[in-house]
């Protein structure tokens, strides 16, 4: 070998061993000085790298072992990469449970680590407000000081791995101090005052400790949590990521409370956080997950609260509603999300719509307008619309809303989804039985509250083209009638219950899975059915003629509609005992 190829010569290179990396060749550890400068950064990789080595040296001797019973020979080249030989099978599974747990030494906060910490941070925000008082023209000045509070209030976020401390946190004031600070000029600080709640208020924390729970509840309740928040959006501008996060964080807290209690739905609507929310769907900005979330809290708030429900209404709620919707009546979601934010809405004005005065509302708002124009635009919104005319017309508060409808031909538009009931496609949300018992209790709810012309109008859609809506009418019956008897057969093969459970209980919970299993549908039916009979005699007849080919009873309608009549609910005394009378009234005459 001359001596130019010596030189250009390159030794092939070794393999690395598993542990090359680590102690014996490892960088010298930083000073102490240095690891204070840069934060936890440092410990937190340190750890993460720590558990990494733990996991590969605990696995790989497993894996060497399984490799060297089915290797034969080749298990003697593998020897030479063993990590540790001495390494014991029980100081293997220490190491993995080392792993799996996660949990370093020193990293559990302890109730004088927490007061430690309430400590530094009430000395640094005390400090960062003497530093803005002193140096209110110069910011440099104070932006230490805001930096060191900023970093603290991110190292108390390891209070909410620690319910069992909320107590002590609510008693040293802590809680106070952070809830002051939703009101800090800067909104970097509130925000992450906002980021540091949203972790402390996680539903499955809380479920730790009963006693952390309650303590933080009720101490959130008497610093008007909600009213504070809110007073916190106002002033977030979401165009800047940071704020759009704490915004988005605003509303997970709102989401867990109310999980946790209940008393937080109507409190945090009367707190302004209705009409923050109406304000936010209102704006012309383009949709984007804070819309959609804003979307899901509004339903929170309305699902239940009557309160609220009314509180939406004197907002101009329900006008909101109607002005979002209204984008989809040509044109669908662009998004699963956004599909996701529009079926929000419509449930919002489902649940909106059940207050009598929002119906008043809505009937002037031309709500039954843009619902009957979705029927018929054959977007992905007519699903929800469908919905929403069934809510408007229901019992005696939805009169005027039924002879409205018929007033605008909406009779064009229901009946042939009445006739023939849509495939279901991904892009159609409501499954073929939702939509037949939607259509059903909409033609129900107009026979019933439809007056001189408008029910004129109604009945003689039922004898046109010989009597075809009376043919559709019985094949819906005998179709729910079916799936009706086969819950009745799967009900009475169920085990009988112990004697301690209370019978009533138990026919209620059977009524309901009936009425979820066909009958709600089935009693629209027949109601349908009942109405038109009496009043037209062909209809009667060929109602009798088709019973008769199909080898079906009217007893059987007769049997469904006395249970209807026994079961109408605890509403208006008045108007129950008024619709009793109707329904057996149409019985008998049947």
């Amino acid at each position: 070998m001359d001596i130019g190829e010596l030189l250009a010569f390159k030794p092939e290179q070794t393999p690395k061993r598993p542990h090359e990396d680590d102690d014996d060749f490892a960088l010298p550890e930083p000073a102490s000085s240095d690891i204070g400068k840069r934060g936890g950064g440092d410990e937190k990789s340190k750890r993460m790298r720590r558990i990494a080595d733990a996991k590969e040296t605990a696995n790989y001797r497993k894996s060497h072992d399984g490799n060297a019973a089915g290797s034969g020979s080749g298990s003697v080249g593998a020897s030479s990469f063993e990590f540790d030989p001495e390494l014991t099978e029980e100081e293997r599974l220490n190491i993995l449970k080392y792993v799996e747990s996660e949990e370093a030494e020193g990293d559990v906060l302890d109730e004088q680590g927490l007061k430690k910490l309430i400590l530094v941070f009430e000395k640094r925000n005390l400090k960062n407000q003497e530093m803005r008082i002193k140096f209110s023209d110069n910011p440099e000045k104070f932006m230490d000081s805001e930096l060191d509070l900023h970093t603290v209030i991110q190292e108390l976020k390891a209070v909410a791995t620690v319910p069992d401390l909320y107590p002590l946190l609510v008693e040293l004031h802590g809680l106070h101090s952070l809830l002051e600070l939703l009101a800090h000029q800067n909104t970097d600080i509130a925000v992450a005052v906002v980021d540091l709640l949203q972790e402390v208020t996680d539903v499955d924390i809380l479920g730790e400790s009963s006693e952390g729970a309650e303590a933080l509840i009720e101490a959130l309740r008497k610093e008007q949590i909600c009213a504070l928040l809110v007073q916190n959006l106002e002033r977030l501008n979401e165009q800047v990521k940071e704020e759009s996060d704490g915004v988005h964080n605003t509303l997970a807290i709102v989401e867990n409370l109310t999980e946790i209690d209940g008393e937080f739905v109507r409190e945090a609507a009367t707190q302004g956080l209705l009409a923050w929310i109406l304000k936010r769907l209102k704006g012309k900005s383009p949709f984007d997950p804070n819309k959609l979330y804003c979307s899901e809290i509004l339903s929170i708030l309305i699902q239940t609260e009557n309160e609220n429900r009314l509180l939406l209404g004197t907002l101009d709620g329900v006008d909101v509603l109607l002005q979002q919707l209204a984008v989809y009546k040509r044109h669908d979601p662009a998004s699963n999300e956004e599909q996701e934010y529009m079926s929000n809405l419509f449930n919002c004005m489902c649940s909106a719509l059940m207050a009598r005065e929002n119906r008043d509302r809505f009937l002037n708002g031309e709500g039954l307008q843009l619902m009957n124009l979705m029927l018929r635009e054959k977007k992905m919104s007519r699903n929800g619309s469908l919905k929403v005319l069934d809510h408007a017309m229901a019992g005696q508060d939805g009169r005027e809303n039924c002879n409205k409808f018929v007033e605008i031909l909406g009779l064009r538009t229901i009946f042939p989804l009445f006739m023939k009931t849509p495939k279901r496609n991904k892009q159609r949300l409501l499954s073929v039985d939702e939509h037949e018992e939607h259509v059903c209790s909409v033609i129900a709810s107009m026979l019933r509250n439809c007056k001189g012309t408008q029910r004129q109008r109604m009945l003689a859609k039922f004898t046109e083209n010989d009597h075809e809506k009376v043919d559709r009418l019985l094949e819906l019956h005998l179709k729910y009638l079916a799936k009706v008897e086969a819950i009745d057969r799967e009900i009475d093969q169920q085990p009988k219950q112990d004697s301690g459970i209370d019978e009533d209980e138990e026919a209620e919970n059977n009524y309901i899975k009936r009425l979820t299993g066909g009958l709600f549908t089935l009693q629209r039916i027949d109601y349908i059915l009942l109405e038109v009979s009496a009043t037209t005699e062909t209809v009667k007849q060929r109602v009798l003629q088709i019973l008769n080919l199909r080898s079906a009873s009217m007893k059987t309608i007769r049997s469904i509609m006395r249970e209807y009549a026994g079961n109408l609910g605890d509403g208006d005394t008045d108007w129950r005992e008024q619709e009793q009378t109707h329904i057996l009234s149409l019985v008998d005459r049947f």
